[in-house]
């Protein structure tokens, strides 16, 4: 079927019939149906050949398929049936979701996101609790990084979803200030950029700040040095 321009195609999600555009991720057609499916590093102006899937939270399991798979990564096709509530899927889901939690810091009523946090959302959805069980909790040294010139970012809090990084390469600065630095357990957001002009883009433009689903990312006062 063709609305204007954009063809539409029908799906089901746990017995419930969706209309989409056919360019249309799996969690974009979910998410605008009311249906929800757990994500962190999603963007809504993800197309599926970009979605980061970093964060392998989202996963569902799909008629054909042989195996669950990232519902951000998986574009619509007509006559396609997902289950997002799958033992499979909610099994994935919640190890996904411990092994974040145990390189996170829990310590939720200090942290500028409490109560608005979506590990928290998530946690609470998956009825999983903040514990990291059976996994050893592991942390970052130093608790706070203070080389950016007006952030802090607080790397145990961070989850490494990677949407402060896409959301400042997306701003009109110079050139983008955030980027991934390091490897493996070491990885962290990183900043560069030491000329005056980069803290005034930053301070000018907080986007990264007010998309971080975690408060990784923290406004610096002019008292704190």
């Amino acid at each position: 079927m063709k609305k204007g321009s954009t063809t539409i195609v029908t799906l089901t999600a746990d017995d419930r019939t969706i209309q989409t555009p056919d360019d249309s991720s799996v969690l974009s057609a979910c998410q605008s149906a009311g249906i929800y499916i757990p994500h962190l590093c999603w963007l809504e102006t993800d197309a599926p050949a970009d979605a980061p899937a970093a964060c392998r939270l989202c996963f569902v399991e799909i008629d054909g398929f042989r195996e669950p798979v990232a519902a951000c990564a998986v574009t619509v096709e007509n006559g396609m049936t997902v289950h997002t509530d799958t033992e499979a899927v909610r099994s994935l889901q919640k190890t996904a979701l411990k092994l974040l939690l145990s390189v996170h810091r829990v310590a939720c009523k200090p942290c500028p996101a409490n109560r608005a946090c979506q590990l928290q959302n998530i946690a609470a959805f998956l009825g999983t609790g903040l514990g990291c069980k059976p996994f050893e909790r592991v942390l970052k040294e130093p608790e706070v990084d203070v080389r950016h010139p007006v952030l802090d970012h607080y790397p145990n809090r961070c989850v490494l979803c990677g949407i402060c990084v896409r959301i400042c390469r997306q701003q009109q600065h110079q050139q983008p200030r955030l980027s991934f630095a390091g490897r493996g357990f070491d990885t962290v957001v990183g900043y560069f950029g030491a000329e005056p002009v980069a803290a005034a883009d930053c301070l000018s433009c907080l986007a990264c700040l007010e998309a971080c689903p975690t408060g990784a990312l923290v406004q610096r006062m002019a008292d704190d040095g």
